[in-house]
């Protein structure tokens, strides 16, 4: 069976650090879903009206992402480019519904959030830090870069491809989520001052979601640096 891993190498860097889990199959990742786009938009307004880029979780990843050398203004965490995008009244494509669903998490519990097309990995999805060995296609390139010794990548152990670089900052090409993805992975992270309490709700509300409108059969988890590591149940 394949796993989710965190290699204990980014515990000892990182011992706050949580991730939590849900993995799916059988989902109805519509193009279009009315009532997900009005929570987003929703969402999307409200976080518009406020300046959150110093809000404790936030700055927190900043924090992080200067720990393994990465400067979180050229290469910004996820969560910190979708509040920048909508305070500056910039509107949030609707990919698809899971998507959309990771753009509202993420905006409203201020973490980052997303996932990966599980049919596309051929070994493990793993969290840790790069050799210098593994390839990166961004979305929407066709260059393949290599992420830099030293950077957090979440990456696939046997082909060495990098479904994200720098932790949370640019999501890789060969395992996007499409209206046609079936069984997806997604993660949504904590790290410093964010429980893990805080992330099951997170989690949780998730959950509901993707059951409620894509009609998703849906399993979870925890991992922490207690749990370094899941089982993907297909």
């Amino acid at each position: 069976m394949r796993k989710v891993r965190i290699e204990e190498s980014l515990f000892e860097k990182f011992p706050s650090f949580k991730r939590g889990i849900i993995m799916v199959k059988n989902i109805d990742n519509a193009k279009e879903n009315v009532e997900i786009q009005k929570l987003l938009e929703k969402q999307i307004e409200l976080r518009g009206k406020e300046d959150n880029l110093e809000h404790d979780f936030v700055r927190e990843w900043d924090n992080v992402h200067r720990k393994f050398n990465s400067n979180p203004n050229k290469y910004p965490p996820s969560v910190k480019s979708l509040l920048k995008r909508v305070q500056k009244g910039n509107s949030i494509p609707f990919i698809n519904s899971a998507v959309a669903l990771f753009n509202y998490i993420s905006l409203k519990y201020f973490i980052p959030c997303g996932g990966d097309d599980f049919d596309s990995i051929k070994g493990n999805a793993v969290l840790g830090f790069a050799t210098g060995e593994e390839k990166f296609v961004a979305i929407g390139k066709e260059k393949t870069e290599t992420p830099d010794k030293g950077e957090v990548i979440y990456y696939d152990d046997e082909s060495l491809n990098v479904m994200c670089r720098k932790w949370n900052w640019r999501n890789g090409k060969f395992s996007i989520i499409t209206e046609n993805s079936k069984r997806i992975v997604i993660n949504l992270d904590g790290v410093g001052p964010i429980s893990e309490e805080y992330i099951k709700e997170a989690r949780d509300e998730m959950v509901s979601l993707l059951r409620t409108f894509c009609g998703a059969e849906i399993t979870v988890d925890l991992l922490n640096k207690e749990k370094m590591e899941t089982i993907i149940p297909f």
